[in-house]
């Protein structure tokens, strides 16, 4: 059965997180935030090449990764997914490493474009540049999953105008076929790069899809934490148990522009993206966990302030850091053991 949860709003308490874990939410989420602001900064001020931005969508990515367990599961993100990510244990300095293209650079050791995410220790898995290409290797981590009786869970995403892609229907198709455990999740922004979801998709709600599957598919507003969370639970839940995969749509919106190379002025309205800020899920999370007394505002302040340091002294790091060595240009690219021939 397909559920709408856009309309619900439930308790934090619903969740059944302790103190810690909310906190460290709302901390991944505003690291998130400030990580990304700060990419922007460096990429107007000339120093990296290019930015392509989650700013929105972080309320819906943070919840969606703390219901998976961290310490085993696998995610498969997007090029969106900076929160998904730093849940999973990637650093501020690890992103800008990336950021900088830096030979240190966990993601790709500066090869890739930035948010090309992969990191082997937290389990998140590189990224190719054509959009969905993520979905079939999703199925494929699922399906050795279950051969070897290991009881991960697979987590991958896309944006809404990349749900039209056809590795999208081969890698969930694949999954229902076969039960695999994995989530395939839509983060729907509203736009593909400048054309808006109307002229995208002519279904209510991008879960409906589940129908031709055979999956279950729940569509969920993107701004509320606890709406994603316990969707997100149930997900990770069935597919542990062998119940298969199930496909969410987070309903969110994309603040910027779709990268540092693009004007969305020329598609949007000034007057859409500002009311659009007045839904901002990093501000209706932080009131969340006051209103329902769960920090303080001392204590959400000291989080602030910690994670301006880290991104800061991550920023010192990265750009002083040492760029790749040329001699090193085929590495990861060629077989090493042939290279110079025969």
């Amino acid at each position: 059965m397909l559920k709408d949860s856009r309309v619900k709003k439930a308790s934090l308490k619903d969740m059944e997180l302790d103190k810690e874990t909310l906190l460290e939410m709302y901390e991944v989420m505003l690291m998130a935030r400030r990580v990304d602001e700060r990419i922007w900064l460096l990429n107007r001020s000339g120093k990296i090449p290019f930015n392509i931005s989650g700013q929105g969508q972080e309320g819906a990515q943070v919840a969606s990764a703390f219901a998976f367990n961290r310490e085993i599961d696998y995610t498969l993100p997007y090029y969106r997914d900076l929160a998904v990510v730093l849940a999973f244990g990637m650093t501020a300095k690890e992103v800008l490493l990336s950021a900088f293209g830096k030979a240190e650079d966990p993601n790709s050791g500066g090869r890739q474009m930035p948010a090309h995410y992969g990191h082997k220790a937290h389990r998140i898995v590189t990224q190719s540049s054509p959009v969905t290409t993520q979905f079939p290797h999703a199925a494929g981590i699922a399906l050795a999953a279950k051969m070897r009786k290991d009881p991960i869970v697979a987590y991958t995403s896309c944006g809404e105008g990349s749900s039209n892609q056809g590795d999208f229907h081969e890698g969930i198709n694949f999954a229902s076929v076969h039960r695999l455990p994995v989530v395939f999740v839509i983060e729907n922004n509203q736009y593909a790069i400048s054309v808006p979801k109307e002229l995208q998709f002519a279904a209510d709600k991008l879960s409906d899809r589940a129908i031709g599957y055979g999956i279950p598919g729940e569509t969920v507003d993107g701004n509320d934490i606890v709406a994603v969370y316990l969707a997100f639970k149930r997900a990770v839940t069935r597919a542990r148990d062998g119940e298969g995969p199930t496909l969410i749509e987070t309903v969110t919106y994309r603040f910027t522009p779709h990268s540092s190379d693009d004007d969305d002025r020329s598609y949007r309205t000034r007057e859409e993206v500002e009311a659009a800020r007045g839904k901002d899920p990093l501000d209706i999370y932080f009131n969340q966990l006051l209103d329902e007394k769960v920090a303080t505002q001392e204590e959400l302040d000291a989080i602030e302030a910690r994670v301006k340091a880290e991104i800061q002294e991550a920023t010192e790091y990265a750009e002083n850091a040492a760029a790749p060595a040329v001699e090193t240009l085929g590495h990861h690219v060629y077989d090493e053991d042939t290279q110079g021939g025969n």
